[in-house]
């Protein structure tokens, strides 16, 4: 149920650290809401960053990253650091785009693709459509950015803050087992969340009253005031070559990500076009 897409991304390519000895090239790394035990995780995130120096022939050890689960935090990281590299959420990317000039340089692909849904789950019959949870509560772990979740997953036509009463949860299965105890009236999932569903054995079954359009997966960008095509084409080659390398592969294996693929920023417009339109 932890491995939302941020968190593979984030895992899979850079060592999650607060600080960054000087000289290193920083990486901001960015996931809204949600929990990552840094010192589990660590060995992997150190070895694939070994990889994706290997493999785009940089000097080891030109990489650290600085990672964050608060979006407040991020921006204030984004506008500090000023980064040539980052990992963002979507939210975080349409946000800021503007402000540091952010570019998408690769997506992830995780089961055979590059886009998501969302879900709003409640138990089976409770309630009949995303409008009967008109002042109820939400919960999830995506709560964290409300602004995202009203612009981009509702279209606009939700203000998820004025019109449910949210429960931003770091984990979603907890979210999940309050939703299951008839503690929280609804639980928004990503996909990667929904998926795990199958595998939780819950009292009462659940079913979705929302389903969200297919939205682009969001993975590395690169400041394209501060880089220059050949370098955000070299760092993209690096990361499309990370899951077909033999010590890259097992790593992706482990973390569920099929491949890395490069991304052209039109895929982000009908994104950008509904951020602009929100409300």
């Amino acid at each position: 149920m932890r491995k939302t897409y941020l968190i593979i991304i984030a895992s899979l390519l850079f060592p999650i650290a607060v600080y960054a000895a000087p000289g290193l090239e920083m990486i901001v790394v960015c996931y809204p809401g949600g929990s990552v035990n840094a010192k589990d995780a660590n060995g992997a995130m150190s070895s694939m960053l070994r990889v994706v120096e290997r493999v785009g022939q940089w000097q080891e050890n030109s990489f650290n990253s600085l990672f964050t689960a608060k979006a407040d935090e991020c921006r204030k990281q984004m506008t500090e650091k000023n980064p040539k590299f980052a990992i963002t959420s979507l939210g975080l990317y349409l946000e800021l785009r503007s402000q540091h000039n952010l570019v998408p340089v690769v997506q992830p692909k995780i089961k055979g693709s590059t886009t998501e849904r969302y879900r709003v789950m409640v138990q089976k019959d409770k309630y009949k459509s995303l409008a009967d949870l008109k002042g109820k509560t939400l919960g999830g772990t995506v709560l964290e950015e409300p602004a995202f979740i009203g612009k981009i997953v509702f279209a606009g036509k939700y203000d998820p803050a004025s019109f449910f009463v949210l429960k931003t949860s770091n984990q979603a299965i907890r979210a999940l087992r309050s939703l299951d105890k008839g503690e929280l009236d609804a639980v928004i999932l990503n996909e990667q969340q929904f998926a795990g569903l199958a595998s939780l054995q819950m009292k009462t079954p659940l079913e979705a009253v929302f389903t969200s359009g297919e939205i682009p997966l969001m993975g590395v960008v690169a400041n394209g005031a501060t880089t220059t095509a050949e370098e955000r084409a070299r760092f993209g080659k690096a990361l499309e070559g990370m899951c077909t390398d033999t010590e890259g592969k097992k790593l992706c294996e482990l973390f569920g990500v099929e491949a890395f693929t490069s991304v052209d920023a039109a895929v982000f417009e009908p994104m950008v076009k509904l951020w602009a339109e929100g409300k």
